[in-house]
């Protein structure tokens, strides 16, 4: 849509600058009434750097990411975008699942081209993360073999810095022993090369391989699964049947993450590797499983992706936006004292007008810029004037 007004203004009115200006103005009202487009554009461009543009070469994808770029210019929430895109790219980094790392570095320099260097500083860091995981495992393999020592299977371990990837709370998951056996290994390497460092296991952001036998041992498949569906699978190695609360007993799953799991595992079409009883699209906590022997499939290798809507359910988007904000309030607090520390005296309108000017590259601050002036009230970094509530002094 916009490439045909861009057409328009140019061949109708000669790039005429009050159009343009117009145009521009129109696009941003409209992009930003709709509170999920920073959230929709980051889909969009995951969804291109993941499967790639059928027939498309580096030069399409490069006019592609350049026509996304001008929607997110008109974004006022940028750092909501910052937020998503970040979720994305390491969903895809972990996964190995990118159409190419030229087109991730493209889209980075344009980012920093556009949003400066701290914008960018901690989606750079996750590619070295990437980078240096991939020598240390060679590094630990090496090791072992030097020292005769085995793993009970073939580990790789992605070592994620803390505060550059969206990382949650460590969740809950009991691992097979020979999993767990081979994680304490690679520990005792990892904090013998890195001492006074911790590893905390992100179970949620694993994959696995497993190979399976159905029909009675004629028909073999390799299973693509998260560490998640490996955990429950595995216990269908020394049980014939299951019930939902033996599975959460046996695994710690957290009850969200377990139901879309088993899920995946029972009600996905052509990837049912589990028998689900009753039989329905949603896992309730009376439902029974089974090993499902008569599985078919045509492929050997079955990738099998973990139910989830591609769009944030309302519970993660209130906890996204609540992110959003907590990141917002050193931002805003930081504009705030750097202003009242050059001026060291300023009325409430004009407080707000440049807080609002030195952050409208990422996002805009207005509504909350009240709020963290009496915060830092509170914490005396500033004071109210004695003779006018509507001057702020700074205190140094």
């Amino acid at each position: 849509m916009r490439d045909k007004y861009e057409n328009t203004i140019s061949r109708a009115f000669n790039e005429d600058k009050t159009f343009r200006n117009t145009l521009n103005q129109s696009f941003e009202a409209f992009i930003n009434q709709q509170q999920r487009s920073p959230e929709f554009i980051s889909l969009f461009i995951d969804d291109r750097l993941r499967k790639g543009v059928k027939g498309a070469n580096e030069g399409d994808m490069d006019v592609m990411l350049d026509k996304v770029m001008a929607l997110f210019r008109y974004l006022q929430e940028k750092d909501v975008f910052e937020k998503y895109y970040k979720q994305h790219l390491a969903k895809r980094l972990l996964s190995g699942r990118t159409v190419s790392d030229d087109a991730e570095r493209n889209m980075l320099v344009k980012l920093k081209t556009e949003c400066g260097y701290q914008f960018t500083s901690k989606l750079e860091s996750m590619f070295t993360d990437i980078r240096t995981s991939r020598d240390m495992m060679a590094d630990f393999k090496a090791k072992l073999a030097q020292t005769g020592q085995e793993v009970p299977l073939d580990l790789s371990v992605q070592v994620l810095t803390t505060g550059s990837w969206p990382t949650q709370s460590s969740a809950k998951c009991v691992l097979p022993s020979q999993l767990d056996a081979a994680c304490e290994v690679f520990k005792k390497y990892y904090t013998d090369t890195h001492s006074g460092r911790r590893l905390s296991w992100q179970t949620n952001m694993g994959t696995a391989d497993l190979k399976a036998m159905f029909q009675g041992g004629k028909e073999k498949h390799e299973l693509t699964v998260s560490t998640y569906q490996m955990v429950i699978l595995l216990l269908f190695n020394d049980a014939e049947q299951l019930s939902y609360r033996e599975i959460a007993e046996a695994t710690e799953i957290t009850a969200p993450d377990l139901k879309r799991s088993l899920q995946s595992l029972a009600c996905a079409k052509g990837k049912n590797v589990l028998r689900k009883e009753p039989m329905s699209k949603e896992v309730e906590e009376t439902d029974m499983f089974s090993f499902n022997d008569t599985f078919t499939s045509k492929l050997y290798k079955i990738k099998i992706g973990t139910i989830s809507a591609q769009k944030e359910g309302e519970q993660e988007k209130l906890e996204t936006r609540h992110k959003v904000e907590e990141d917002r309030k050193p931002q805003i607090e930081a504009a705030i004292v750097r202003i009242m520390k050059a001026r060291k005296r300023l009325d409430h309108n004009a407080v707000v007008s440049e807080v609002t000017r030195q952050l409208a590259a990422r996002f805009l601050p207005n509504p909350a810029v009240k709020k963290r002036i009496e915060s830092l009230i509170e914490r005396e970094f500033l004071e109210r004037d004695p003779n006018d509530r509507k001057v702020y002094v700074y205190l140094a």
